[in-house]
């Protein structure tokens, strides 16, 4: 299994670097615990055409990325996108996830989210469907990191949850 999500991971960064269209829908998610903030800091990391195409499906608009003009409303479309593609569950409590920003590079974007505060996760449960209203076939690596140790997981469409003791 983590030779197979470590794949992955390598296709995704290979992927990034190229000019020729992407055969794989593929996205990471990582979602670190912080002990000094006692938070959740949740980056996800996605193809530029694909993110762009799921928002821009999902809400009917034009947006682009790597362009200026779009940033306030970009901004917006994500932080809604976030909200409903993405939810987080620990110790048995819903955990309120506010978006805090995006940056982007030339293939990729990294969307940017943090938890309310929580002690001490055991359990740790996630509901990650990022893009799956744009394909049939989108692949979401999920790494959750508490205290240091790490568990990873591939979820594939339409499977969007899963969850991690530690």
């Amino acid at each position: 299994m983590k030779k197979l999500l470590f794949f992955f991971s390598v296709l995704l960064v290979f992927f990034s670097f190229t000019g020729a269209k992407h055969p794989y829908h593929v996205g990471s998610v990582e979602i670190n615990y912080n002990q000094k903030s006692k938070t959740f800091e949740v980056t996800g990391r996605f193809f530029l055409d694909d993110l762009e195409n799921g928002l821009n499906t999902k809400y009917g608009k034009s947006l682009h990325f790597n362009d200026p003009k779009f940033k306030a409303q970009l901004n917006e479309s994500l932080k809604n996108y976030a909200a409903e593609y993405f939810k987080l569950k620990a110790n048995n409590k819903f955990l309120n996830v506010n978006y805090v920003g995006y940056e982007e590079d030339h293939e990729s974007v990294n969307i940017y989210l943090e938890s309310e505060k929580i002690e001490a996760p055991k359990k740790v449960e996630a509901a990650v469907s990022f893009l799956y209203n744009l394909f049939d076939d989108q692949i979401n690596i999920v790494h959750i990191i508490v205290n240091g140790e790490r568990k990873s997981e591939k979820l594939t469409y339409p499977n969007r949850y899963l969850f991690q003791q530690f």
